[in-house]
């Protein structure tokens, strides 16, 4: 559908004005709330001249504030940007930079990173703080919507979306987009679990979604993931314009037996996860409480969706122990996709890592071929792709990644996989610089510069090695300087003053030296063997 998003979710809260659209503990809002507390967000970052194409961070924790804060900035055709609350001060000045960000809206637990990153960047002038009365520096998110008046509906243009992810550069990357490619992908995650085509103009919108009204909430949808990442973002705008609730955990970090009692206390029908770094808490949760004698009601529960990192066969079976209801894995990008799926169901035969291809996707080899089906060799998923799509700012890396061939435009974002001889696609991971940890992509080489610039560390490597929980573990292999005493916790607490949590080893290998080609590039083989067979836990 060729429309501004906001003015799709204004049509869907004209309809649905009295129902509830979000529920994150004990608080909710009404479509009638949301739209126009959004609206009165929308009216005072208009007075600071937030426009169209206006850049507006958002660094917040999952809950109602957040979607509020994504509405009001549509509102006005600017761009909400995703800020990753783990990042520190540095991250994300070169965030803010890299998206010319105009404004932020944070959480008051950021306010010292935020404000440090604000020292350093050149555009950023308005700060509004959630959870915090505002200091002068700062406004308070709360007291903005209390003395301002509604922003008033204007007609809108289709306009960009932003989503930065991970990326392979060591460097958050912005995968830039229209509205119309955010409603198909938001549309089709809602609908699509409806069965329902999603509809192809604001009147046909409304029509449907005073349809599925009539049936109350048609999906009761959790979204464990943080609201920053693609996966817990469009899992929530495809619930909301399918007619549903999306439901928030109030922890901010992730519990998987608040997680199981939500689901009871709401009726949940619906869970979003990101693999095993989610589905192996929860079935040890699950299990616990079935040994316990107090085991937590799922009936209410249809489906558990999860996108992009690895669920292994073993935890499936083990949450369907537990409720009869389907598991939905699928391999997707920021940039694009759905590229393959796999739906098991109590009793099914399950193997990691098996999917079916979706209609359009391929297998294809380094000159663009498709890869035999049965041949063994492993190829790169590719998907159909829009001509507008690309990386903001990177000419050069949206040619490496948005390919054209036979005449027609494709995402390849470099996820490896093999086509077995019945047709079904054997998953084989991420590029080899990216390590994907818990959702999360770390770039080896990020990593590596820093542990560098440690004077106690000559040489380095970083890799990923398996992880049953969170599919990989950052692995670093580390050649002492002459004398050093460095230990692993002095090395990992001087990585993470320096990046985000996530991004520090957990697995650290001191070396005598470490081994490269004559021509100095790293033994990525050798370093993999190396951590695997002699290992000293960071944890």
């Amino acid at each position: 559908m060729r429309e501004n998003f906001a003015t799709v979710l204004e049509t869907v809260a004209d309809v649905r004005a009295d129902r509830t659209a979000i529920t994150h503990g004990d608080r909710s809002r009404t479509w009638r709330e949301l739209d126009e507390r959004a609206s009165r967000l929308a009216a005072y970052l208009a007075s600071r001249d937030i426009g169209t194409e206006d850049r507006v961070a958002i660094a917040q924790y999952n809950g109602i504030e957040y979607l509020e804060s994504v509405f009001a900035v549509l509102k006005l055709r600017a761009i909400p940007v995703n800020v990753n609350y783990r990042y520190q001060a540095e991250e994300m000045r070169h965030l803010f930079d890299d998206a010319q960000v105009s404004a932020a809206i944070f959480d008051a637990s950021l306010y010292q990173r935020v404000t440090r990153a604000q020292r350093g960047s050149g555009r950023l002038h308005t700060l509004i703080e959630v959870g915090g009365d505002g200091d002068g520096v700062t406004a308070g998110y709360e007291p903005v919507i209390r003395a301002a008046g509604p922003h008033p509906r204007t007609e809108r243009g289709v306009d960009h979306w932003l989503m930065y992810t991970g990326g392979t550069t060591g460097r958050p990357k912005g995968v830039l987009v229209t509205h119309e490619w955010l409603f198909a992908v938001a549309g089709g995650n809602g609908f699509g679990l409806l069965g329902e085509p999603p509809p192809d103009s604001l009147a046909a919108l409304r029509s449907v979604t005073q349809r599925l009204t009539e049936r109350g909430d048609t999906i009761v949808c959790l979204p464990a993931p943080p609201l920053m990442h693609a996966t817990g973002m469009y899992t929530s705008l495809g619930a909301l314009l399918a007619c549903g609730r999306v439901v928030y955990l109030t922890g901010r970090s992730y519990d998987a037996d608040e997680l199981a009692r939500t689901v009871a206390a709401q009726r949940v029908d619906t869970v979003s996860i990101v693999g095993d770094v989610f589905a192996l808490p929860l079935a040890d949760a699950l299990d616990r409480a079935a040994a316990a004698g107090r085991p937590y009601d799922l009936s209410s529960l249809r489906r558990v969706l999860s996108v992009g990192v690895t669920w292994s066969a073993d935890v499936k079976r083990r949450l369907l122990a537990h409720g009869d209801f389907v598991c939905r894995d699928v391999v997707a990008a920021s940039e694009g996709g759905p590229f393959a799926v796999c739906e098991t169901h109590r009793g099914d035969d399950v193997v990691t890592s098996r999917f079916l291809l979706m209609p359009g996707a391929r297998v294809i080899d380094e000159a663009g071929r498709d890869v035999e089906p049965g041949s063994g060799q492993v190829g790169v998923l590719a998907a159909p792709a829009d001509d507008e799509i690309g990386y903001l700012g990177d000419l050069a890396k949206t040619a490496e990644t948005f390919r054209v061939l036979g005449g027609r435009r494709w995402v390849v974002p470099g996820d490896l996989a093999s086509i077995e001889t019945d047709g079904s696609i054997v998953f084989r991971g991420r590029d080899n610089r990216v390590i994907n940890t818990g959702g999360e992509k770390v770039f080896a080489e990020e990593v590596e510069q820093v542990i560098l610039e440690h004077p106690g560390v000559r040489d380095a490597l970083v890799v990923g090695l398996p992880d049953q929980r969170f599919g990989h573990r950052v692995t670093a292999v580390v050649a002492r300087e002459s004398g050093a005493e460095l230990t692993t916790d002095a090395l990992v607490g001087y990585v993470a003053s320096r990046l985000a949590d996530y991004k520090k080893p957990r697995t650290v290998v001191f070396v005598d030296s470490v081994q490269r080609s004559p021509s100095g590039k790293a033994d990525l083989r050798w370093a993999a063997a190396v951590a695997g067979g002699l290992t000293q836990s960071a944890d």
